[in-house]
Parts: structure tokens; C-alpha cells; sequence
């Protein structure tokens, strides 16, 4: 596993042993970040954003962000093993200095600034997607301009109304993407 682009283009991460931590794929995260790159409606997203990465495992998504200019990250995982990764992975990155890590539950996250974009990328079938967005609005981290990226099950539901900017999938992953704004009234 490698950041594809960006200033630490081909930078090899570090990956738990085990399958507690399942990386997002190259090629969805490649698929991913030209979306976030190119889109029109992602016109510059990238550029100076602050971001979050939550169920964050080896901080590809987050690390990605940061090479091609976001301006920081805030990486939650509460696995210690990823956790390890995770930190080894920002310290080859030279990166200590946009990240911060969070060891911790994103379901029980406190308070926070918020970010002009959010991955979530949990564990597929327990239906976390739903849950996580509800904590980091409820705490501040997700207003309406943020766009959320999520990580399912290929088959799995989003559990979301939700209107999509867009959506790709590869494998067994599925990725979602949206404006926290664009969510359907309730």
C-alpha cells in the first residue's frame, strides 16, 4: 500500500498484520481522490482543507488528503495495532505537523472544529456510517457545507437520505459521496 500522489507520491504505508484493518484499495482510493481532485462540484476541496478521518486504520484516506494539499487531518482510531500503523505511517510522511490522532471510538467523539471534508471508512455490516455521521454532527465536526466520503460493503445499504455527488465501486468496497447539506429533510 502507497500514497499515489501528491508530494509523498509512492511513499509506501504501513499495514497491520491480521484483518482487523482492511485498506482501502488503490484503485477505489485513486478513483476516489480524481473525484475529489476533478469533480466540479469538489472545485477546489482539496486545496488548504481541514479534514477528518475517521475509523481512520493506517491513515491512507487522511494521507492521501495531505499530499495533495490538504492543510491538516485529525485521524481517529481506536485499534492499537492501526494505531501503531497509523502513527509509523504520519511519522514516515513527516506529517506530525497537520496531524493530530485521536485513539478513540468516532462514535464517541467530543467536540471539534469543523471539516470541509470527512472520510468514514468502518468496519462493512454494522451499519456505523449512519451513526458516525449523527456523533460528528451532533459535535460540530460536519456542518452542511462538508462532503462525506464513505466506505461500505459494495451491498451494503448506506442507511442514509441522502443525495449522492457520487458513488464508485470496487471489490467488496463501495464508495459514497455527499454534501452533508444535501441531505433530504427528515
Amino acid at each position: 500500500m502507497r500514497i499515489i500522489a501528491g508530494v509523498w507520491r509512492g511513499r509506501n504505508l504501513a499495514s497491520p498484520a491480521g484483518a482487523a484493518t482492511r485498506p482501502t484499495a488503490e484503485r477505489l482510493r485513486e478513483s476516489v481522490f480524481n473525484m475529489l481532485m476533478h469533480a466540479p462540484w469538489a472545485e477546489r476541496l482539496l486545496s488548504g482543507a481541514s479534514v477528518l478521518d475517521g475509523f481512520a486504520g493506517t491513515g491512507a484516506l487522511g494521507l492521501e488528503a495531505l499530499s495533495r494539499g490538504a492543510a491538516s487531518c485529525v485521524f481517529v482510531e481506536q485499534d492499537r495495532a492501526a494505531l501503531m500503523a497509523l502513527r509509523a505511517n504520519i511519522i514516515a510522511c513527516r506529517a506530525d505537523s497537520q496531524a493530530r490522532v485521536l485513539a478513540q471510538d468516532a462514535l464517541k467523539l467530543g467536540r471539534g472544529a469543523p471539516c470541509h471534508l470527512v472520510f468514514l471508512d468502518p468496519p462493512y455490516g454494522a451499519d456505523l456510517v449512519p451513526r458516525a455521521v449523527s456523533r460528528l454532527a451532533e459535535q460540530g465536526w460536519i456542518t452542511a457545507q462538508t462532503v462525506i466520503v464513505a466506505e461500505t460493503g459494495r451491498d451494503e445499504p448506506l442507511g442514509l437520505d441522502v443525495t449522492l455527488l457520487a458513488e464508485r465501486s470496487q471489490g467488496a468496497g463501495r464508495v459514497s459521496i455527499w454534501r452533508q447539506g444535501d441531505a433530504a429533510a427528515g
